[in-house]
Formats: C-alpha cells, structure tokens, sequence
C-alpha cells in the first residue's frame, strides 16, 4: 500500500515496452547458446543489460541517475526478508539431510507403492520427495528415473509415468518453502513466503486432487504387470542412515509453527537447529564422515553441522541414484537464486524510476478492465515468457515486476499475483521443448515432451484453476485501505 507508482507524462508506450522487448530477446538467445547452464550468471548479466537499456530511455526522457539508482536501492530493501529466508532454506536443507530427515521421508515413501495403484503412488512420492527437498529437478533425476524403470517393469506407458512424476514434483515444488521458484514468486510480488504458500493451498489442492483421481482412474482401468521392486534402494537408504518415524517430529514442528503463523525467518531458524540436533541424535555417523573424523567430539559435531548449513554436503551410499538425491548446497547453494533476484531488482528500479512500470499497467489495465482480465493478461504472460524467454525463473520475474503495480492499482493483495506467478510461470515451464526445464525433464526421464505432455495433469491444471477461481471471484484477496 507504500508503494510510491512513479509517471513520466513524456514516456511514449513504445519507450516503456522497449527495455521489456530487448530483453526477452536477449534472454531467449541467452538459454540458446549456454542452455541449463544460463543460470549460472549469464542470465543475471542480461538482466543487468535490460536495466541498461530502460536507464538510456530514461535519460531521453529527462530522468536523472540519483532518481534511478534511489529505486534500485528501495526495490533491493524490500527483498531483504526473501534473502534471509533463502538463506535460513539452505542451512534448513542441509540440516535436514544430514539428520536423516529427508531420507526417511524417501524411504517410507517408497514403501508405499503398490501397482494396481502405481501412478497415483509415484505422485504422492514425488510430492513428498519434492516437498521435502524443494526442487523438482532433484526428485525427477533421481526417484523419478527409478520410478519410470519400475513403471515400465508394470507394463505402463513412460508417457504416463513421467507425468505422475512431474504432476508430484512441480506440486511438492510449488508448496515447498525449500523451492527457489516458491521464494522467487512472493519476493517479485511483495508479499512474504508463508502468505504466498497459504495462499496457494487454494488452487493447489483441488489441482493435485483432480490429478490423482484422474491417475487413480488410469491405474485401475489400464494394464499393469509385474511387481515394484524397491529393496536396493530401500536397503542402501539403510545402510546410510538410521531410519526412524522419530525424525518426522522436526518436518512436523516446523509445520505446526508455520500453521500457528510464526515468522517465516524464526519457523525456518527453529528447523535448521532441531534438524542439528537431530543429526548429532540420531546419525553421528554421518556427522563424523562430513567432519572427516572417526569419533565425534564438540569441536568436529560443530564443523560438520555447520558445514552441512553453510556449503555442498554430500552423503554418499551404494545407490548412485541415491548420491544424487542426497546432496545439499547449504546456504551458498543459495546464492544464484540472490543473485538473480538482485538483478531483477536493478532491472525493475530502473523501469520504475523512468516511469515504464507506470505506463505498462496504465496500458495493461485499460485493457483488462476487469479482475478476470488482469488474471488473465498475467498467466499469458508467465506461459509467453516460459515460450520465448525459455526459463522459468524469467517467467516469474519479468511479470512479477510488471504487474505487480497494476494489482495494487485493483486493490488485489500482493499474494493474488504471486499465486498466478507460480500456477502459471512455475508448471508450464515444463510442456516447453525448448525451455530449459522441458529440456532437462525429458533428458533426465528418457521420454519427450510430446510424449507426457497429456499426462502432466497436474502442470497445464494449474493455469486453468487459478482462472477459474478468478473467473468467479474466489479467494481473491483485496487489499485493505
């Protein structure tokens, strides 16, 4: 509602669109030359090149530099919480890992499967596995090629395989407060994590719900043979860790706290410390092995807990699929997505300063004359963008700060744009060939695109149910003046 919303009376439309189109063009070629790796830092410098780009059409139109850089510096304040809180997700992650956390959430979630039931069963693993680590990339690479060897024992198409398994891991992503993606969309719109994820229940749930009645229908009228042979697995999960229901009192915590409204940053910092004590508890094995020592005492229980918060842990064990699932990038795992989000901001100071926001929404807004229309001009954007920007980062970013003026010019709460960011820019990057996350998903899982594009219910669901809710005016927050 302190949002100050900047005019330029001498921008012309074109001057205000003109950053935007330069932009995607760069960024389009950018994932074309350099792939999966763009995220790596070229992303963020053509980022940097936009704001370039709008600071020029913004000494044409008589705006000064001071004016400029004083925007970048109050649009980087306001994200000084989601940069807190990404980091406290990186040390939460590592905690989680190394205490055995995750491992047993994967482990009693293969337990489950059974192949009458098998798709449904590999949605609620994914999500789980998903939820639990926050990246869909992961859980695909690693559960999800063993998911799609033991569908394809049972006779079922790897079409419908490898939807169940990108329906499960975009949702666990989207819900998870460990998602990159799910702490990107809050901070682009202004609104904190927690707000943002509550939020999303609202549409998530009867997406996921209709996916799995619609894969529970698959697998009791389709044709399945065989047996879902988990015990290697299950055996080198084992081997690696103590696993015990008693570790599910930290996830659980954490939950209730969240459920009880407690600031983001003191839920996540009471998980990172419960998920050390726990690892000290319950693996100090593990523990000893990250310290390089043979018997724990104060001083290597200190290093390798904090080494497990701070930087790349990696839990070896029998299983390959498995070392990959079990590795975490602590709180420096973070710091491509701050980076980003730093970028971004650079790029959306300087196009409020010279008043392009304004203009755009001014535009956007005599078009959508309606709540409907607003919801819709932006879920098109995030699918063009994930189309010609090839990454679904940019696709959260690029309309989180172009509409984020024209929701409050509605009088919509913030958390109405970032749950429309993530139903529509965060899933559908994947039924996209060429974008990055098309790309890896059917590498990774050994099926095209044009293969489970059908079955990825869960992803094209999404963009379809935030309209209708819009269409009919549910769940939508307004602010209050």
């Amino acid at each position: 509602m302190d949002t100050n919303i900047i005019r330029n009376k001498e921008l012309s439309i074109f001057e205000a669109f003109l950053p935007v189109m330069v932009l995607v063009v760069l960024l389009a070629y950018n994932v074309f030359v350099f792939g999966d790796d763009a995220l790596s830092g070229s992303n963020q410098f053509i980022l940097l090149m936009g704001g370039a780009i709008a600071a020029i059409v913004g000494f044409r139109n008589k705006v000064t530099y001071d004016q400029m850089i004083h925007e970048v510096a109050n649009n980087l304040k306001s994200t000084t919480g989601a940069i807190l809180i990404l980091l406290f997700v990186g040390a939460l992650a590592g905690t989680w890992l190394i205490s055995g956390v995750i491992p047993t959430m994967i482990y009693y979630g293969l337990k489950i499967l059974n192949p009458t039931f098998f798709l449904p069963a590999t949605v609620v693993i994914c999500a789980i596995i998903s939820i639990a680590t926050g990246s869909s990339w992961t859980t695909s690479a690693t559960v999800g090629i063993a998911l799609i060897g033991i569908g394809g024992a049972m006779g079922i198409s790897l079409g419908m395989v490898a939807g169940a398994v990108l329906s499960g891991a975009y949702f666990g992503d989207k819900m998870s407060p460990l998602s990159d993606t799910t702490n990107l969309a809050p901070a682009m719109a202004g609104t904190d994590l927690f707000t943002h994820i509550r939020y999303m229940v609202y549409t998530t749930v009867p997406s996921i719900v209709i996916t799995l009645i619609i894969f529970v229908i698959l697998g009791l009228f389709g044709d399945v043979k065989g047996e879902a042979d988990t015990t290697a697995i299950l055996a080198s999960i084992d081997e690696a860790f103590y696993i015990s229901p008693w570790l599910f009192l930290v996830p659980a915590t954490v939950i209730f706290l969240i459920i009880r409204k407690t600031q983001p940053l003191v839920a996540l910092l009471i998980g990172t410390l419960l998920g050390a004590a726990f690892a000290l508890i319950f693996q100090p094995e593990v523990v000893a092995r990250l310290a390089n020592v043979e018997k724990l005492d104060f001083r290597s229980a200190y290093m390798g807990v904090m080494n497990a918060m701070t930087v790349d842990t990696a839990i070896e064990t029998s299983n390959e699929q498995l070392n990959d699932l079990f590795t975490s990038g602590g709180m420096a795992g973070m710091l491509s997505t701050i980076w980003l989000i730093i970028c971004a901001m650079v790029f959306g100071g300087i196009m409020d300063a010279i008043g392009a926001l304004a203009k755009i929404s001014s535009a956007m807004l005599s078009m959508a004359n309606s709540v409907f229309g607003l919801f819709f001009s932006t879920t098109a954007s995030c699918i063009v963008l994930n189309v010609t920007a090839s990454d679904q980062y940019l696709a959260i970013v690029v309309p989180g700060k172009m509409f984020s003026k024209a929701y409050a010019l509605k009088g919509l709460a913030p958390e109405n744009l970032s749950r429309t960011l993530e139903d529509s820019g965060t899933v559908t990057s994947v039924l996209v060939p060429w974008n990055t996350c098309g790309a890896y998903q059917s590498k990774v899982l050994g099926v095209g695109v044009q293969d489970y594009f059908v079955y990825a219910i869960f992803n094209y669901l999404s963009p379809i149910m935030t309209l209708f809710f819009a269409a009919f005016q549910i769940k939508i927050r307004k602010l209050v003046d």
